[in-house]
């Protein structure tokens, strides 16, 4: 598990599948009302309110983003309250979640060598085609269009050289600089490793 502060009342909690099957929990169960999601979103909440020395109490927005085999990102947002109902708490937290899905696998990198070495793994592993991308100083690669038996072997090979981005697609495509639209895996190998 992973917690970033993004501002005095956001953080961000990320999870890898590895996080959520060590608690004996799957994607799937956000969906149910479990006592054991409960838990560990409790968990989660104690963790990072030391970490960051925040009070969390009251109303707490949670925005759910799956990111498909790589495991989940949420982003909890505590919600501002007047002083009068603050006095009404009890310490309870209330959760308003929204969930959202994604079939695409978007990771980031520091340098596009890492990307590059990425690229001659995929093609070797017999994965093709994405999009590189560049934004704030770091690259992108996209992989769309993934085979779900080739899901896994695509992240795992991916976070050797970089760690799962929870920037929005949309976000990626409207403000950054696209290198290459299409095939990417093979561009890369071709221009780089021949």
């Amino acid at each position: 598990m992973r917690l970033e502060r993004l501002t005095n009342n956001k953080i961000k909690i990320f999870l890898t599948i590895d996080d959520l099957s060590d608690r004996g929990l799957t994607k799937e169960d956000i969906w149910k009302d479990s006592l054991k999601w409960h838990q560990l979103f409790h968990d989660m909440l104690e963790e990072a309110s030391e970490e960051f020395d925040l009070d969390i109490i009251g109303s707490v927005a949670v925005e759910i983003f799956s990111l498909h085999a790589q495991g989940m990102v949420m982003i909890v947002t505590m919600i501002e309250q007047d002083e009068d109902e603050e006095q009404f708490d009890d310490g309870i937290i209330e959760m308003q979640v929204t969930v959202d899905g994604s079939e695409d696998i978007l990771f980031e990198f520091e340098n596009v060598e890492d990307v590059i070495q990425l690229a001659k793994r995929l093609l070797d592993a017999g994965i093709d085609g994405g999009s590189l991308h560049f934004m704030n100083d770091h690259y992108y690669l996209l992989m769309n269009g993934i085979l779900p038996d080739e899901t896994n072997k695509t992240v795992s090979l991916m976070a050797e050289y970089g760690v799962p981005s929870i920037l929005s697609i949309h976000r990626l495509l409207e403000y950054g600089n696209e290198i290459m639209e299409e095939r990417a895996v093979e561009s890369l190998v071709h221009y780089f490793m021949k």
